[in-house]
């Protein structure tokens, strides 16, 4: 759905910023746990499982805020294959965004591993205890968690695109405003 307001929703350009802040936090901390066999490991690992539930939790309503509040249009002049090229980069976003924790959860529960939350709360297994499902959903996470990083590469030389070069506004629609006021 697109709209005809030049801008995301403030809520919108708040989880955006938000979320990659903590999906970047994310890869690089699953990287410092698969490279480290120090004692530093546990300390990411307990960082990892809770930040890959906020995650999770951020991404359905910052679904749910796009189904609600729809997107702002793309230009008119940009070309058709940019056009499809955005707008599979948005579904494969969220793909990742939701099923990147919901492959991790499921790991653990394969390797019968608790889901800790801060605060001690303990997210019920989602998957049946299991060696070579654990070790199947291990590689898928490892392996997405690489097109992750691939994905926002390619978001940021897009991003860098369309405002270095194009400046046709779309890095507008999602910039932070850092107290200007809300135009329409």
């Amino acid at each position: 759905m697109t709209t005809s307001r030049t801008r995301f929703t403030a809520p919108q350009r708040l989880l955006h910023w938000l979320m990659a802040i903590c999906i970047l936090s994310m890869l690089f901390i699953g990287v410092g746990m698969v490279s480290t066999v120090t004692t530093k490991y546990l300390t990411l690992v307990q960082i990892h499982k809770p930040l890959g539930i906020a995650i999770l939790l951020l991404a359905i309503v910052r679904l749910a805020l796009r189904f609600i509040y729809g997107a702002p249009a793309l230009p008119p002049d940009l070309p058709e294959p940019v056009k499809l090229a955005a707008w599979s980069s948005m579904v494969l976003f969220y793909l990742l965004m939701i099923a990147m924790p919901l492959i991790g959860w499921a790991m653990l529960s394969a390797a019968s591993y608790p889901v800790v939350l801060f605060g001690g709360v303990h997210l019920p297994p989602i998957a049946p205890v299991s060696p070579a499902l654990h070790t199947l959903l291990w590689n898928a996470h490892k392996y997405l968690a690489f097109a992750f990083f691939a994905t926002i590469l390619m978001h940021i030389a897009a991003i860098l695109t369309h405002k270095l070069i194009r400046n046709d506004g779309i890095f507008e629609t999602m910039a932070p405003t850092f107290g200007k006021s809300e135009t329409k």
